[in-house]
């Protein structure tokens, strides 16, 4: 027989057959008496993790483990999948359970090579029942072998090991909120797409030597010449008092292209190729546009304590200004000034009705759902100022939970003791209180909260 170069080498090298073909899993029946195997692995990411060189070292660990025990005959590997996922929602993982239910499925185990990559929190006990249930082992390398929930050593390592995991996520996350933090007041651009009317260009090498090395830059906004001259109109023609409204029905007889429609490639996410009331309003309200690099506008509610099996939907939720982290000093260049963006935040227009009459809301954009996060609407009433969170943007179901209403005078009032003014002060007065302050009101169903820098109430 006559030997590739590969081989060659190989067996000058004195490695196994196995070896030599690069087998990672042992195919075929187990050794008499040994177990068959089904190996797990995940990685969180795809972008900063390469998944092979994942897969392999933990596959390495996972063979060490069962050594002289069995074989690993399957090998599943879920990618871009975080650990607090239940694994009915990541997919080998999902077919790894429905795997179980197969009486000819051709494992006798389950094992990992690290706890973190298969479970966290209180995920493995819920799923070790299932497992027993169907004559299932799982092997951990933190245990040394199978797990046995009925010892208390087992019991105590497995909680460990769930807090530990969750302590790591948010550990994490911590620290990237540091940095972005650091990296935002230093005016270093974050990453991400570019704000309609700019793009991206190069800004120097990297700060770290080892990606200067490498050939890394950091970028920065520059004004993009075919887009920034709308965003300049959109300020303008605003400040000059003309409706959101009647900015969108310009630009789209105009047929100025939209954000998705100029840069299709950086927002695959979006299908629509028209102007909206929702784009506008999302371009006035951008600080970024006054030249100064903003963060932690927005944030996602994270709930690293809830069990796997319950965990609720992650709410996105805009944040008052003065919890905002602007830069030290300019970081591109602007494209409206800093007058001219405030002076068009404080713009409110008045609303009319079928008959052409004006309606006025004066909390109108202050006011935030407490149970989804949603910015409530305005909505007259029997002749009066009223709004509204009906939680949801499609049909109503059964856990939707009911339209939540407040009239403006309402509000107001309650405003008015918290903020301790006087009784008789002016509606207007209130609300100028609170925009002066750059407050965000909270409305729930019983009670509102006022999140300002100074002042925080409830009512």
């Amino acid at each position: 027989m006559v030997l590739s170069g590969r081989d060659v080498l190989t067996d000058w090298m004195g490695l196994r057959a196995e070896d030599r073909s690069g087998v990672q899993c042992g195919q075929g029946p187990a050794p008499t008496g040994g177990l068959r195997f089904v190996f797990y692995g995940r990685t969180s990411t795809t972008e900063h993790q390469d998944p092979a060189t994942s897969r392999a070292w933990q596959l390495e660990v996972a063979q060490e483990l069962v050594a002289g025990h069995g074989t690993i005959t399957t090998a599943f590997l879920d990618a871009g999948r975080s650990r607090r996922d239940r694994w009915r929602d990541r997919p080998q993982a999902a077919e790894l359970l429905a795997a179980l239910r197969d009486p000819d499925r051709g494992f006798d185990a389950i094992v990992v090579g690290e706890y973190e990559r298969g479970f966290a929190g209180d995920q493995l006990e819920r799923l070790l029942a299932l497992f027993r249930c169907h004559g299932v082992q799982v092997w951990l390398p933190e245990a040394g072998g199978p797990v046995d929930l009925d010892t208390p050593e087992h019991r105590a390592l497995v909680r460990m090991l769930g807090s530990q995991s969750l302590r790591e996520v948010v550990r994490a996350r911590h620290r990237a909120m540091a940095a972005m933090r650091a990296l935002t007041e230093k005016g270093r651009y974050l990453g991400g797409r570019a704000p309609y009317g700019y793009r991206l260009v190069e800004a120097g090498p990297h700060p770290h030597p080892a990606g200067a090395r490498r050939g890394r830059s950091i970028v920065q906004l520059e004004p993009d010449p075919e887009t920034a001259p709308t965003v300049r109109w959109l300020f303008a023609e605003r400040l000059a008092g003309r409706s959101i409204e009647d900015l969108v029905e310009v630009l789209n007889r105009r047929r100025t292209p939209c954000p998705a429609e100029h840069d299709p490639a950086r927002n695959t996410h979006r299908a629509g190729r028209r102007w909206t009331v929702e784009t506008v309003t999302t371009i006035l309200r951008n600080p970024r546009y006054t030249g100064w690099q903003v963060w932690n506008r927005q944030s996602v509610d994270h709930d690293h304590t809830t069990p796997s099996g319950q965990r609720q939907p992650r709410v996105t939720r805009r944040k008052p200004a003065h919890q905002w982290v602007l830069s030290r000093q300019r970081a591109h260049t602007a494209l409206v000034s800093e007058h001219d963006f405030v002076a068009v935040q404080r713009i409110r227009s008045q609303r009319p009705n079928q008959h052409g009459e004006r309606r006025e809301y004066l909390l109108a954009g202050l006011l935030r759902c407490g149970a989804c996060g949603q910015r409530m609407e305005s909505r007259w009433a029997h002749g009066r100022p009223g709004y509204r969170c009906r939680h949801h943007r499609g049909p109503r179901t059964e856990a939707t939970p009911p339209t939540l209403y407040f009239r403006e005078e309402q509000l107001i009032t309650r405003i008015g003791h918290a903020l301790h003014l006087p009784a008789a002060a002016s509606p207007r007065l209130v609300v100028d209180a609170l925009r002066t302050d750059r407050a965000v009101i909270i409305c729930h169903a019983d009670r509102v909260v006022i999140e300002q820098p100074h002042v925080p109430a409830e009512r």
